[in-house]
C-alpha cells in the first residue's frame, strides 16, 4: 500500500478520538538552536469532520488493525473496514513533511492493539523517540497510552511526549464489560495512576527529567450505552480528583457501518455533548460539584445551559448584590464568568458597581439581568417563577446539519 493510501485510511480512522487538544504544552522553539519545530499558544492546527467535530492534524493511527472487539469502535476486530499500518519511520517522515509545509504544529498518535499492549506501546514510543532524538523535533507530541502496557513503557513515553492520554471510553464498569470485554477499568485506572505518579515526581524534583508536562487527558463516549449525564459527570469528577487530569473529553457516539446490535443505530444529539462540555467547565473552573448540576439521575437540559439551570433551581441565592457578594457567588451568576467576577470585585474597591459597569464588561446581560442587583438596578423578574424565566431565557435546541 502506498504511503498516501495508508494516510487516507489511518487519518480517517483517528477522527473519532477527540482528546487531542494541546493546551498546557511548555514553550519550546528551535530558533537559534539545532533541530526544528516549536510549540506555541495556537497548539495544533485543526480541521473539522462533516458532523462538526474539531480534530487536529497530524492526527493519525499507527494502525487500525486491532486485537480487541470493542462494540462501539469502527476499528474493532470484527469490523470489515479497510486496514493499514504505518511503520514508525513512516510516521516520522509524515510528521516532518507536514510540519515543513506549515500544516501542523505537532503530532497526535494513537493505535489499535497489535501483537500485544507492550509491543504496540513500544512502537508508539519509537516514533516519539525518533522525532525527539534523531530529528531534534521540538513541536508538540501527544501519545495515546495503551492501558495494559508495562508501567516502565508508560514512564518512557512520558519522557518524550508533551501529553499522554488513556481513554476510559465508557463511564461505568458494567458498560465496559458489556461493550469492550477485553478492557478492564482496573488497568485503565492503573495506567492513569502511573502517569499521575510520573507527573508528581517530576514536579517534586526540579532536576528530574521532564514527564508529560502538558498532563494527561481521557475521553468518554456519550450515547453508546444508556448511561445518563449524572453518572458521566460524577465519573469525570472522580477522575479529576484522583488523577489530576487536565481534561475529560466527551464524544457523541457515531453510528458505524454494520454496527452490532449492542450499540444504538442513531447518534445522540450533539447538543448533549455540548452541554456536558459546559458542565465540565463548571466543574473545573467554577467550583461546582456534579451533584449540584444534577441532583439525581438524569440528563442535562438541552434548552438551557447547566449554569442557568442551576441558578433557576437555586433561586434562594439570587438576586446577587454585585457590591457585596463573594467573588465565587458572582461567578455563579448566569452570564458572568470568572474573569468578569474578578474585575467587578476589583472595581468595587474604587466605586459602587452600576449596571453600566456590568455592560462594559460584555457580560451576557440578558441572562444576568434577572439574577443581579447593582447600585442603580434591581431586577423586575426577581419574583418571577423559575419556569417563566426558563421560557424567557431558553434556547431552541435545534441541531442544523453542516453538510
Amino acid at each position: 500500500m502506498q504511503l498516501i493510501d495508508k494516510l487516507t485510511v489511518l487519518a480517517d480512522a483517528a477522527k473519532y478520538d477527540v482528546s487531542c487538544a494541546s493546551s498546557g504544552a511548555p514553550k519550546r522553539s528551535s530558533k537559534g538552536k539545532s533541530g526544528l519545530g516549536a510549540t506555541n499558544g495556537m497548539g495544533i492546527c485543526h480541521s473539522f469532520t462533516p458532523d462538526g467535530r474539531c480534530v487536529a492534524l497530524l492526527k493519525i493511527l499507527l494502525t487500525n488493525f486491532c486485537l480487541y472487539d470493542c462494540q462501539y469502535c469502527v476499528n474493532r476486530r470484527s469490523s470489515d473496514v479497510p486496514r493499514a499500518r504505518f511503520t514508525p519511520e513512516e510516521v516520522v517522515t509524515l510528521t516532518l513533511d507536514f510540519y515543513r509545509r506549515n500544516c501542523i504544529s505537532g503530532l497526535f498518535l494513537s493505535s489499535g492493539i497489535i501483537r500485544s499492549a507492550d509491543y504496540t506501546m513500544e512502537q508508539l514510543i519509537r516514533v516519539a523517540k525518533l522525532l525527539r532524538e534523531e530529528h531534534q523535533f521540538r513541536g508538540y507530541i501527544h501519545l495515546k497510552t495503551i492501558p495494559d502496557a508495562d508501567p516502565l513503557l508508560i514512564a518512557e513515553a512520558g519522557r518524550y511526549a508533551d501529553r499522554l492520554s488513556v481513554n476510559i471510553e465508557l463511564p461505568t464498569e458494567t458498560s465496559l464489560i458489556r461493550l469492550a470485554p477485553e478492557k478492564q477499568v482496573g488497568t485503565i485506572k492503573q495506567a492513569m495512576h502511573s502517569i499521575h505518579q510520573g507527573e508528581s515526581e517530576a514536579r517534586a524534583e526540579k532536576r528530574a527529567p521532564r514527564f508529560a508536562p502538558a498532563g494527561q487527558s481521557t475521553q468518554m463516549i456519550v450515547g453508546a450505552d444508556a448511561t445518563d449525564d449524572s453518572t458521566i459527570l460524577h465519573t469525570a469528577q472522580s477522575l479529576y480528583g484522583a488523577y489530576r487530569l487536565r481534561r475529560v473529553y466527551y464524544s457523541a457516539f457515531s453510528p458505524i457501518p454494520h454496527s452490532p446490535k449492542t450499540v444504538p443505530f442513531e447518534a445522540p444529539p450533539l447538543l448533549r455533548e455540548h452541554r456536558l462540555y459546559q458542565a465540565d467547565f463548571l466543574l473545573r473552573g467554577y467550583g461546582f460539584q456534579a451533584g449540584e448540576l444534577l441532583s439525581g439521575p438524569g440528563n442535562l437540559a438541552l434548552d438551557i445551559d447547566p449554569k442557568l439551570a442551576w441558578a433557576l433551581a437555586n433561586r434562594e441565592h439570587f438576586p446577587v448584590d454585585l457590591n457585596r457578594a463573594e467573588p465565587s457567588l458572582i461567578a455563579r451568576v448566569p452570564g458572568i464568568g470568572v474573569l468578569s467576577a474578578k474585575r467587578l470585585v476589583a472595581l468595587r474597591r474604587h466605586k459602587r458597581i452600576r449596571f453600566e459597569d456590568v455592560s462594559r464588561l460584555r457580560c451576557a446581560l440578558e441572562k444576568a439581568k434577572p439574577f443581579i442587583v447593582t447600585h442603580d438596578y434591581r431586577p423586575l423578574q426577581a419574583g418571577s417563577e423559575s419556569q417563566v424565566l426558563r421560557q424567557q431565557l431558553s434556547e431552541t435546541p435545534a441541531q442544523m446539519a453542516l453538510w
